[in-house]
């Protein structure tokens, strides 16, 4: 009987990889799920000797462009060597017929990627303090990354990145949308209103937030994961969805992202803004606009999960509450741009 949790067949694997990368492994392979992946899955692949990390997209309803496993290895790939700390990558496979999926496969890089307050606060307030300043810091690293400098200046489009956002994530939300959700249309509606010229483009994470953050020695960045959403465009975009993943954290109601915001010492709202204001030399004064963009994607990707999770294609455990989370996250989008 196999012990291949879902999604992987490691006999598959092992046979493709003989030949494709026969450096990687010796002998039999064994998976295990990498706790910590809402969307795409993460797994830890060991022939005894050694593990690396295999990605590949989620069970069933792949919405279209999402979970793009070529894209998330190349720019992974392509920042090797920068300020911004990244796992190697070993290989990328497109042929779905290996595991039934696109998967790639790159280093396992050790550190921490904390997701409430209660695994931070022990830390004290004062290596809290560091760590939130380093995530802040990293992120404005990672915009201050000149695209072709990295062989990235083809990964997306700077013109018209805002209104193709609000586009996308209306798409994706029609998708996914099995049930009637209020504040969805009046969210969009004020988006399309309201929608400004762009504060210049660099490479954005897309959803960049402490736990796709690995946290290793000395308390430093070991590495940024989760690149599924990484593009060319508005680096506002990446720190209001921050400011979001912040601010949910201290609200009454379902948070099923994050809560590390609680812990003593972590930077505030104003504070991780004035710093990466600082680093970057960009101006935030024009905020109400992104955030409003943040809370809809953020909607919107719940959406998908708990779409997945009521047709029984989710892999993990934790999910039954994502779907309570949706609505109240347009209607603090609604207020945000109402502001």
């Amino acid at each position: 009987m196999s012990t291949d949790p879902a999604g992987l067949d490691t006999r598959l694997l092992r046979s493709y990889l003989r030949t494709a990368a026969p450096h990687l492994f010796d002998g039999p392979l064994t998976a295990r799920l990498i706790s910590g992946g809402r969307s795409n899955l993460t797994y830890g692949v060991s022939d005894g000797r050694r593990e690396l990390v295999l990605r590949r997209p989620p069970l069933g309803h792949v919405l279209r462009t999402a979970h793009d496993m070529t894209r998330e290895h190349r720019v992974i790939t392509a920042l090797a060597g920068t300020e911004v700390p990244v796992p190697r990558t070993f290989l990328l496979c497109a042929d779905t017929e290996i595991i039934g999926a696109p998967f790639y496969i790159m280093e396992l890089v050790e550190g921490t990627p904390f997701r409430t307050a209660e695994e931070l606060a022990p830390l004290g307030r004062d290596r809290v303090r560091a760590i939130s300043e380093r995530m802040v810091d990293t992120l404005a690293r990672l915009h201050s990354v000149q695209p072709a400098a990295v062989g990235l200046e083809d990964f997306g489009r700077a013109e018209g990145f805002l209104e193709r956002q609000v586009r996308r994530w209306q798409t994706q939300l029609d998708a996914s949308r099995s049930r009637t959700l209020e504040g969805a249309d009046e969210l969009h509606r004020l988006l399309v209103e309201q929608l400004p010229a762009t504060s210049g483009s660099t490479i954005v994470h897309g959803d960049y937030r402490l736990d796709n953050v690995l946290i290793g020695e000395n308390d430093q960045v070991a590495a940024v994961l989760d690149w599924e959403m990484a593009t060319l465009g508005d680096p506002l975009t990446d720190v209001a969805l921050l400011m979001v993943y912040q601010q949910l954290a201290r609200r009454d109601g379902p948070v099923p992202v994050s809560t590390v915001s609680r812990a003593p010492g972590f930077l505030g709202d104003d504070q991780a803004l004035s710093r990466y204001a600082d680093a970057s030399g960009r101006d935030l004064s024009g905020m109400a606009f992104h955030l409003g963009l943040a809370y809809f994607k953020l909607a919107v990707i719940l959406e998908g999960i708990h779409f997945r999770f009521l047709q029984g294609q989710t892999v993990g455990e934790g999910f039954s509450a994502f779907g309570d989370a949706v609505e109240p996250l347009l209607h603090e989008g609604v207020s945000a741009l109402r502001r």
